[in-house]
C-alpha cells in the first residue's frame, strides 16, 4: 500500500489543530494528536520536527487558508471584520486556538511569524488607506488590525455573549457597526 503523504501530513495538522485549540500549546500532546490523526508520532517528527514545528505548520496553514479568502479591505473594515467574523464563526477551533497563542506567545516567536508576515501587508493597506483619509488617524494601523482581529475572534464565540447562536447575524451586524466606527476618519 502506496502512502500519501500529503494526506497524512493534513491529517496531522488538522488533528493538531483540535489538539491545540482544546488543550493550548502547553497542553497539547503528540500522542493524542498522532492518534486523531490515525498515525503515530514517528510521522509528527519526520513531518514537523517536534511539537513546536507541528505548531508552526498549524498556523502556516490555517494563516495561509485566512490569506487565500481574500478577506481584507482597507477601505471597508466593517465589512472585513464581518468577513473574519464568519471564518471563526465557521470554525470555532481557531478562535480558540488563537486565544491559546495569545496567551502563549511569549513561547511562540517562530510559529507566529507567518503571522507577523500576513499581518504586515494588511498593516500596509491599513497605513494607505490612512493617508488616503478613508481610514482614521487616532490609531495606529497595527493598533487597528489587532482591535479587529480581536472583536471578531471573540464576538464569533457565541459562548462568551449572551445572545443565543441563532442571533449571530445580529453580532455580526453589530460587529461592523463598531468597527465602522472606531476606523471613520
Amino acid at each position: 500500500m502506496i502512502r500519501d503523504a500529503e494526506a497524512t501530513r493534513g491529517r496531522l495538522i488538522e488533528a493538531a489543530t483540535q489538539e491545540f485549540a482544546e488543550h493550548g500549546i502547553a497542553g497539547a500532546r503528540v500522542e493524542r494528536i498522532a492518534a486523531a490523526a490515525k498515525s503515530n508520532k514517528a510521522q509528527i517528527y519526520h513531518y514537523f520536527g517536534d511539537k513546536a514545528g507541528l505548531l508552526s505548520a498549524v498556523v502556516d496553514c490555517h494563516a495561509e487558508q485566512f490569506k487565500l479568502a481574500d478577506y481584507f479591505n482597507a477601505d471597508d473594515l466593517g465589512e472585513t471584520a464581518a468577513r473574519i467574523f464568519d471564518q471563526f464563526d465557521a470554525k470555532p477551533e481557531l478562535a480558540r486556538l488563537l486565544a491559546w497563542i495569545r496567551l502563549e506567545a511569549a513561547d511562540l516567536s517562530d510559529p507566529l511569524a507567518a503571522v507577523e508576515q500576513a499581518n504586515a501587508a494588511k498593516i500596509a493597506a491599513i497605513e494607505d488607506a490612512q493617508q488616503r483619509g478613508v481610514v482614521t488617524g487616532q490609531l495606529s494601523a497595527p493598533a487597528i488590525l489587532g482591535t479587529i482581529l480581536t472583536l471578531a475572534s471573540t464576538w464569533s464565540d457565541a459562548a462568551l455573549l449572551p445572545e443565543p447562536a441563532s442571533e449571530a447575524g445580529s453580532r455580526r451586524h453589530q460587529l461592523i457597526q463598531a468597527v465602522t466606527r472606531l476606523t471613520a476618519p
